[in-house]
Parts: structure tokens; C-alpha cells; sequence
């Protein structure tokens, strides 16, 4: 029969001639046969399957095999034997080599037809040593994956015993690590895919059944992928292996690989490097997971050498894989992260730079629904790293236009995403002996190194760096090339907003701005140090300005050298397009107003002025008869009336029939809308309330609806408006302090009265604290507390006249280091009066500056600040100052709206404004309810120096630039001073893994612990000095100390 079979494939008979004679052969398989016989019929089919030329003959084989196997069976059984086995398996069949997947492909055939044989048993301890034996020699993907299923089919023949299980799982791993595709058409491809799966697959199999092998097979892999030995690179194909490790597993096995000593830098590069690569991928999951999970690992160790080098190398292979819709979801996730968390220098954002135009144009273009879901995800990851890199307009343009259309995060998202996903914000799984080496706190902001009780420097320089205008105004200067004190107030703020650091120290600032009077490591008054601070970059800024305009003729007997130094600094403080005179400096337009003093004499009415300006006012306590005064003043006055336009702003009615028509509060505005609504105003107010009845001091009061009442004022806690009202209210010139009047020709009693007549940008109010005490000849402390008003209204004077000048007859002799203490004096006779028109101008509590302690000399300074931009939370104040005017009831004229109002709507969105605690190198959020009852919760903690934002009805300074590339608001540091910034993040990260390092190795010594960042509502916020001050209520460590 075997004879006839073999001559009947082989012959040239039609193909249907021959199927019918290989049907009646398969049928008459039923029939009684000899031995050997069987025998012949099994060793020509076996031959046809494994040496067949053709199909037809190898599915003649198949054919006969199984039919006479299955009525042959103890036959079969028989010629099935080990030694079969064995030979096809190490030697092949004939000239086909024991590698070929048909070996297989038969080996488990006759499995599968002997399944119930006894010798089975033995076939398969047989294959369990084979199978170890064909992974070791690291077969291709078609026959591992072959054996694969093979095993997979008959797990009887896997190898058994712990250790030859781990063997094989050990050695399979490093047979994937060896695959290759064997083309690069689709078909190959997705064939070599499901090898590749096949074999994964069967790993998982076995870890399932055997947890043991699970972590000695990843430990292989991650020394097959750590290997740097650059003769072998492994395959993509362990991709496949992440996706079957659970997930539960990522805490345990990151920290064992990046805290295992033995794994080098290099290997552990390697091994981030070719995960990175498995997002090639297509079929893998979680591999971003793991990727992520091991950068972040690596961050927590402060590992930052290798994240830098693998995020510069890999940055650009991640970003080409969102072109394949396959692995988009996991590139983009790893891309974010990879971007997002290298914060210290715009080196691998930018790499990608030339390439976002040509991916979003793709997406934009063919309309797919998951295109546009990853564009907006894409969108907002590019908008964070413009918000943080700003100042590359250049670059960014280009792709500003092409996402023009898309959604942009809000800068409050914007700075959550950046907080959490810098390097120095990874939360450590590390115990709790290794110190954290923490960048900055959760705040985003950066602190500022006490470098010996310079605590008074630290606070105001953090209050300035909050004043936003400013700041970005500082930032915006061009002062390359200029050794100024701007130069270095200019560096301090770009690392105030861009360095990594925990806390900034700065050391050359500090020595470049402490007054030559101020003992070094000694504690100082920091009103003080801030009226010398902006008096020194005010004369600077004019000397500079003085030289640039000198004529070339004076400069003859300079050198060539000296005259190309005059000409660079005449541009030093060219700045950006900003509003105001060009010949005022940027701390006059910032922080200069200008107050007049007015001296009346009671005698024959004349009057003197004086104008001058001013940086800050100092608020003198006043005493409690005073200010029940001040606050509860009746409507008729010594004074005479001056101008026609004047409104009372808080009047205590003297009748019944006063009390019954009018509140208690009146509300001021424009005093010049007062005068073309006379007739408006007449018809309002009651007889009793002519202008006629209403003096010039009454008019230039500060209105602070929320602490007038019925009861005396002496019984509440007195406010910053209060003070501010006792600073403005007329003082009566008499007995020894009589004025001396020209016209007169002798000392007469007078009235002196101080007008603001320009407000400042920024209003900063110095709270006098700090009384002599000459039996002790020590400045005590005054430590009543202050209610500080979230909005306050600064009175100002208009004048008529436009030109805004002051009385004829005056020479204004104005000094900017003059304050507002002795302003009263050197003045000289008057000319005729101007028509006035006064104006409540809004201002918005921008930060406060604390004293701790009980005497200047000693204690401790911080300061609570928030953002407030020159647009910032107005809720019309701007336009309520002007309409506001003739206020009667408080309601009248103002469309219902009261300060009270507006101060609720304030109170309502300080849920979304940012209160931040600056104590030197430490920052917390705090809130306004904080700032307001710090005093009250540690008495000796008191608001000393208060800044105020005025609330312009439009930014003076264009934060967002002509062209809109200045994303974060703060304009574009220069190429020079970012590459300070850059070299130090650098140095910043290296000086943490070096630290990190050093506590691992002496982890199991050390023992430290670390008191975490937050709110700092239940412990006084910190003393400076050994003495400490008593601040906060007797609290003091040794971590309050400076030293």
C-alpha cells in the first residue's frame, strides 16, 4: 500500500484522479495491517509532511497519518517513540534542520494522537529537557514562537522544579531579547507581531501559575535592557513582556531599581533609554506607565544627571511616535511627562520647537475625531512650556498661529500642571532616614536664604517681587553690560521666578543694598531698609539717565572706550513700551506721589503750599480722643470754606431731623463730576448740607465703610483707614508750635492740612510702630492691632487746571528721599488758589510685611503677598470712583453699590486668588483670613509695612505684550541672564543627587526628619535671631534660630 501511495503523489495523473484514489487509501486505514505494513505507512507519511515538495503531498500525509494512527493506534504508539522524538528534535529530518517549526509542527501532532498512551509520559519529560535546551540556543521568532504554542498546547512539557521553571523563563527572556523582523512590509510585520505574542503570552501563562519566576524574570530583563555592552542591541519585541506585569508591582520594583547600589548610572541610562524605545510598540500596554513610573522614581532619588541625558536623547523619538496612531495615547502621556518635569532649562522644549507646526497642520487636516481630542491635549501641553519658557517670541509665533484656534488652559491649571510635574516635586517612597532634598514648595515660589538676620531684607524683597507691575517692569529692562544695582534687583527677580532652588541666597544683592549703616548679622528696621532701597535706584536710574544725556563735548578728554560705556548706558533702562512721563524714573512711576501741605493762617486767611514727593507714608498711631474726632466729626468746622465743589465724606448728624434724612456714612467720588452736577447735588442734599457747610478737611478724607458705627470708634480696633485718616486730618499750629506768617509778620495760630495730590501706582503705608523711649533709650514696640482693609481709598486732589502745577508764587523744591514726617517745613508764601476736585481713588491690599517682636532690634520679619495685576479683581472700582460722587445715603447715585458690597464680592473671590506666607526660605499658602488675625492669634506679631495696588481701569503695563507671546505675563528674561538661570538649575540638580547619594550611603545611620510644607495657621510663622523676639507667643526652636 505504501509502494502504490508513494507512486501515486509522485505520478503526473490529474489531481482530482488522485484525490480519489488518496481517499480510498485513507479508508481502508480501517482494515487489519501487519506491523510492518503500519510501520511503512507511517514512515512515508511522515516523510511526505516533513519533505513533501508540494502541498498536495504534505496534506496527503497529514491525511494518512492520522487516519492510520488513529485505527493503529499501539502501532503508532510504538513508532512514536523517544528516539524519534529526540533525533527530529536535535538532528533534524533528512535535509530538513532540526530548527524548522515543521519539526515541531509534527512533534506535536503526534503528541496530540498519542495523548493516551501511557509513553506519552515519557515523550514529555523528553521535551521539558528539550524545550530548556532550544531556548538557550536563542531560536528565531518562528520556531520559539512554534514552541511556544507547542507548550502552550501541552504545559505537561514545561520544564518542572523551581529551578529549571525559572531557567526557562530566565532564557526565554533573553531569546526575545534576540528577535528581529524579518522584513518591513505589513504582512511580515504583523506576522512577526503575533510571534512575538505568542511567546510573551506563554510567559504569562507560567508567571500565573508560578508567581515565584515572575520577579527573577524581570530582573533578567532589566539586565538584558541595562547591558551596555553596545555589540548587542535588544529587541523591541520586550515591549511585549510589560504588559502582563501587574501594576500592583511598579512601587516595589521602581524603588528596588533605583535604590539597588549595584545598577550604575550607565546601565540604568541604558535601561530607560531602550524603554523608551518599546513605545515603537504597537500592541504593548502600560509600557507608559512603567516609563513614567521609573522617571519619577529616579526624580525622587534626585537621579537628575540620568534624567537629563535621557530626556535630551529621547525627547525627539517620543515626539516622532505621535505620528502613528497606534502608540499616540502612551507617546503623549510620556512626552508630557518628559517636557513638564525638566523645568530647569527650555533645552528640550526647544528641540521640539521646529516640529510642532507640521504635526498640528496633520491633525488639523484630516478631521478625525481622535485627532482632535489629542490635539487639545497636545495644545495644552505647549502652553505650558511658553507659559514657563517665556521670551523666545522667535520660535513661538509660528506655533501661537497655528493653535490660535484651539482651547488654552488657564494660567491657574497651568501652574498646578508645572508645580506638580517638576523633578523636585516627586513625592520619595525612600523612608524616612533619607532626607528630602525638596526644590520648591508647592507654591511655585521660591524663598529667599536667611544669610544672617537679613530677615528685614527678605521680607521686602518678596513684597516687591509680588508688586507685578514692578516686577515685570524690573524683568523688562535692557541692562546688559551694566554693573547697577537695577542690574542685580533685576537678577534676583529672574530667580525668584525661575530657579529649581527651595530658597534663592542672595548674598550679592544683599551686600550691594544694605545701607553702610546697617551693622552686618544684626537685625535692622525694614521700612528703613526699603525708603534706602528705592532711594538708591531712584538716583541711580537718574545718574544714568544724566549721563546719557550729557553732551559730546564734555566728554573731549574721555578716552574712546569711556565714551562707547556712556553710550551703552543711556540704554540701560530703555524698557518696554510702558505709559507715564518719560522722564520720570521707574520707582517714581511705581512708588512717587506727590503730597501737598497747606498752612492756613487763622489770622488773615492767607495760605502757604508746599508740594513734595514721596515713596511711602509713615501712619503715626493716634490717640484714642483723636481719633473718636477725626472719625465722628460734626458738620460745623473752625475752618472756612474754601471751594464750592467740596462733599462731606463721613458726617455724624447734630439734629434729629439730620439723623432721620442721612446715614451716618456718606460715599465721595470725583469732586470735578461734583461741580457739573451742582444742580444735582443741590436738589440731593438736605439745606443743612450746602456746600457752604463743608470744609476743605472734611473732603480729603479716606471712606472705610466697614468700621463706622454708632458707638464711639475708640472701642474698635482701629483700621489702616483710620490711621490714614488721623495722617490727613487738619492740625491746628498753636501755643509752641505757633506759624510764623509772613503777611502777618509774627507767630499766629494756623491750620495745616496735607493733600494728596498724585497717587502712586503702588501705595506703600509704613505703620509707626516703634516709639523712643528716653528713660530707657530703647525704641518700644507699639503693639496695638490694626484691622488692615482688603480695599482702601486713597483721597486725592485734582486740580483744575491740567497742568497740575503748583501756586505761582512757589518754588517746589521736590527731594525723593524726603518722607512725609517734616513736610511742614521750609515753606514759603502762596499765590492765588486753584479750583480742586477731589477723587477717591481705589487701592487693593498687594501685600504685608510682619514684625515678630517686641523692638526693633530684635524679632523676626516675613510678609504675606498675592498676585495682583494692574487690571486685577476691579469690579468697577475704577468706574465707581468717577460715578460715585455726590454720594448721599451711601446708595443714591451709586446704582446700590456700597463698599461694603464690593468688598464681599472681593471677599468672595479670594477663594481663587493666592495668599502666599514668605518666612525666608520657606513658602506656604496661606489666606487673608491669616493676614487679618495674625496679631489677634500672636500678639506680638504685628503688620508693619503694608503695599496697596491701585486698581487702574487698565493695565499700565501690557502684560501680555503687542504680540502676545509673553504667555505667563512676566516679559522675556534676556538670552544672558537665562543662561545664569539655566548653568544654575543645573548645578542645583547635580548638588541633589550628590546629596541624595551621600544619604543613601549613610542610610543606615542617619536618622533625620523633615517638617513638610502647608498652611501656617496654627503656629506663629517664625522668629529670626537667638533672642527671637517672643514672636508668636513665646514659640522658639532651634529651627527659628539664624546663625
Amino acid at each position: 500500500m505504501d509502494k502504490i501511495l508513494e507512486g501515486l503523489v509522485s505520478s503526473s495523473h490529474p489531481l482530482p484522479v488522485k484525490q480519489v484514489i488518496v481517499r480510498r487509501v485513507v479508508e481502508s486505514a480501517e482494515t487489519p495491517l501487519s506491523q510492518a505494513q503500519c510501520r511503512a505507512m507511517f514512515a512515508l507519511s511522515t516523510r511526505l509532511i516533513l519533505q513533501g515538495p508540494d502541498p498536495f503531498q504534505r496534506q496527503v500525509g497529514w491525511q494518512v497519518l492520522e487516519a492510520y494512527a488513529r485505527f493503529h493506534r499501539d502501532e503508532f504508539e510504538a513508532f512514536f517513540n523517544r528516539g524519534l522524538v529526540l533525533g527530529l528534535l536535535q538532528r533534524g529530518y533528512g535535509g530538513l534542520g532540526s530548527r524548522d517549526p515543521a519539526i515541531l509542527d509534527y512533534v506535536q501532532a503526534g503528541l496530540r494522537l498519542i495523548i493516551s498512551c501511557p509513553s506519552v509520559l515519557e515523550l514529555f519529560a523528553l521535551l521539558q529537557v528539550e524545550a530548556l535546551r532550544m531556548v538557550c540556543e536563542r531560536p528565531a521568532p518562528p520556531l520559539c514562537a512554534r514552541l511556544c504554542q507547542l507548550l502552550g498546547d501541552f504545559p505537561q512539557c514545561l520544564p518542572r522544579g523551581r529551578k529549571l521553571s525559572l531557567a526557562f523563563c530566565q532564557q526565554l527572556v533573553r531569546s526575545m531579547a534576540h528577535f528581529q523582523s524579518q522584513g518591513s512590509r505589513e504582512p511580515e510585520l504583523r506576522l512577526y507581531v503575533s510571534q512575538v505574542t505568542q511567546v510573551s503570552g506563554l510567559l504569562r501563562s507560567i508567571w500565573k501559575a508560578e508567581p515565584d519566576t515572575l520577579l527573577p524574570s524581570l530582573q533578567e530583563l532589566f539586565a538584558v535592557i541595562s547591558s551596555t555592552d553596545t555589540s548587542f542591541e535588544p529587541s523591541v519585541a520586550l515591549a511585549s513582556l510589560v504588559q502582563h506585569i501587574p501594576l500592583q508591582m511598579i512601587t516595589v520594583l521602581i524603588r528596588s531599581l533605583t535604590t539597588d547600589p549595584n545598577v550604575k548610572d550607565a546601565s540604568m541610562t541604558q535601561a530607560l533609554c531602550r524603554m523608551i524605545d518599546w513605545l515603537s510598540w504597537p500592541l504593548a500596554q502600560h509600557v507608559e506607565t512603567w516609563v513614567i513610573a521609573l522617571l519619577k522614581g529616579l526624580a525622587a532619588v534626585q537621579k537628575f544627571t540620568i534624567l537629563i541625558d535621557v530626556t535630551l536623547l529621547k525627547i525627539e523619538l517620543v515626539f516622532n511616535r505621535l505620528w502613528f496612531p497606534l502608540v499616540r495615547p502612551g507617546a503623549l502621556a510620556v512626552l508630557s511627562h518628559m517636557l513638564l518635569s525638566f523645568q530647569h532649562s527650555p533645552e528640550a522644549f526647544h528641540l521640539l520647537v521646529p516640529h510642532v507646526v507640521n504635526l498640528v497642520h496633520s491633525f488639523k487636516n484630516n478631521g478625525l475625531p481622535s485627532s482632535a481630542a489629542f490635539l487639545v491635549q497636545l495644545t495644552e501641553l505647549i502652553h505650558c512650556m511658553m507659559y514657563h519658557y517665556s521670551g523666545f517670541p522667535e520660535l513661538y509665533e509660528p506655533i501661537l498661529e497655528a493653535i490660535k484656534e484651539l482651547p488654552k488652559p488657564s494660567e491657574e491649571k497651568i501652574k498646578l500642571i508645572l508645580n506638580q510635574s517638576a523633578w523636585t516635586s516627586q513625592s520619595s517612597s525612600l523612608p524616612s532616614c533619607l532626607s528630602r532634598f525638596s526644590g520648591k514648595s508647592e507654591t511655585g515660589k521660591t524663598g529667599l536664604v536667611n544669610l544672617g538676620n537679613t530677615c528685614y531684607m527678605n521680607s521686602v524683597i518678596q513684597a516687591l517681587f509680588m508688586a507685578t507691575d514692578f516686577r515685570r517692569h524690573v524683568l523688562s529692562l535692557n541692562l546688559n553690560g551694566c554693573n547697577s544695582l537695577m542690574r542685580k534687583l533685576q537678577h534676583l527677580f529672574a530667580f525668584l521666578a525661575h530657579t529649581q532652588r527651595e530658597a534663592y541666597a542672595p548674598r550679592i544683592f544683599f551686600e550691594a543694598s544694605r545701607p553702610p549703616w546697617f551693622t552686618p548679622r544684626s537685625q535692622q528696621d525694614c521700612s528703613e531698609y526699603l525708603r534706602f532701597l528705592l532711594d538708591r535706584l531712584h538716583e541711580e536710574e537718574r545718574t544714568l539717565k544724566a549721563l546719557s544725556s550729557a553732551k559730546p563735548s564734555e566728554n573731549m578728554m574721555s578716552s574712546e572706550s569711556l565714551a562707547q560705556e556712556t553710550a551703552s548706558k543711556a540704554q540701560v533702562f530703555t524698557e518696554t513700551p510702558c505709559t507715564g512721563g518719560e522722564e520720570r524714573t521707574l520707582i517714581e512711576k511705581m512708588f512717587g506721589g506727590k503730597l501737598q501741605t497747606s498752612i492756613c493762617c487763622l489770622n488773615c486767611k492767607s495760605t502757604s503750599q508746599k508740594e513734595e514727593a514721596f515713596t511711602d507714608l509713615s501712619l503715626a498711631f493716634c490717640p484714642p480722643t483723636s481719633l473718636e474726632n477725626v472719625d465722628m466729626r460734626s458738620i460745623t468746622h473752625s475752618s472756612e470754606v474754601k471751594d464750592d465743589c467740596m462733599v462731606q465724606t463721613s458726617i455724624v448728624a447734630s439734629s434729629p431731623v439730620e439723623e432721620s434724612a442721612l446715614d451716618t456714612s456718606l460715599a465721595v467720588s470725583d469732586g470735578c463730576q461734583t461741580v457739573r452736577n451742582e444742580g444735582i447735588l443741590n436738589d440731593l442734599l438736605p439745606a443743612e448740607l450746602s456746600s457752604e457747610n463743608i470744609t476743605d478737611s472734611d473732603l480729603y478724607r479716606v471712606q472705610d465703610s466697614k468700621n463706622v458705627s454708632q458707638k464711639p470708634v475708640s472701642e474698635n480696633t482701629p483700621s489702616v483707614t483710620d490711621l490714614l485718616n488721623y495722617f490727613l486730618a487738619p492740625e491746628i499750629l498753636n501755643g509752641d508750635n505757633k506759624y510764623y506768617c509772613e503777611k502777618c509778620a509774627s507767630l499766629q495760630n494756623a491750620e495745616k492740612i496735607m493733600q494728596i495730590m498724585e497717587e502712586p501706582e503702588y501705595l506703600i503705608l509704613t505703620l509707626l510702630r516703634f516709639s523712643y523711649d528716653p528713660k530707657c533709650h530703647i525704641r518700644r514696640k507699639i503693639l496695638d492691632n490694626v484691622s488692615l482693609p482688603l480695599i482702601l481709598e486713597l483721597p486725592v486732589k485734582r486740580t483744575a487746571s491740567s497742568l497740575g502745577v503748583v501756586s505761582k508764587g512757589w518754588s517746589v523744591d521736590v527731594e525723593f528721599s524726603d518722607t512725609g514726617e517734616n513736610l511742614a517745613k521750609k515753606l514759603k508764601p502762596s499765590g492765588a488758589e486753584e479750583v480742586c476736585c477731589p477723587e477717591l481713588v481705589p487701592y487693593v491690599l498687594s501685600s504685608v510685611v510682619v514684625h515678630s517682636g517686641i523692638s526693633s532690634e530684635s524679632g523676626h520679619y516675613y510678609s504675606y503677598a498675592r498676585n495682583i495685576t494692574g487690571s486685577g479683581p476691579s469690579l468697577g472700582l475704577c468706574h465707581q470712583s468717577k460715578t460715585m460722587a455726590l454720594a448721599s445715603h451711601g446708595r443714591l447715585l451709586a446704582g446700590e453699590i456700597s463698599h461694603a458690597v464690593i468688598e464681599n464680592d472681593l471677599d468672595a473671590n479670594e477663594m481663587s486668588k493666592e495668599w502666599f506666607l514668605f518666612n525666608d526660605s520657606r513658602v506656604t499658602f496661606t489666606s487673608f483670613q491669616s493676614v487679618q488675625k495674625i496679631t489677634s492669634r500672636f500678639p506680638k506679631d504685628t503688620a508693619y509695612v503694608l503695599l496697596y495696588k491701585k486698581q487702574n481701569c487698565s493695565n499700565g503695563f501690557n502684560a501680555n505684550s503687542a504680540n502676545g507671546l509673553w504667555v505667563n505675563g512676566d516679559p522675556p528674561l534676556q538670552k544672558e541672564l537665562m543662561d545664569a538661570i539655566t548653568k544654575d538649575n543645573k548645578l542645583y540638580l547635580q548638588e541633589q543627587e550628590l546629596s541624595a547619594r551621600t544619604q543613601a550611603l549613610q542610610a543606615a545611620s542617619a536618622s533625620c526628619s523633615f517638617r513638610p510644607n502647608g498652611f501656617d495657621d496654627n503656629d506663629p510663622p517664625g522668629s529670626c535671631g537667638p533672642t527671637g523676639g517672643g514672636g508668636g507667643g513665646g514659640f522658639s526652636t532651634i529651627g527659628r534660630l539664624v546663625f
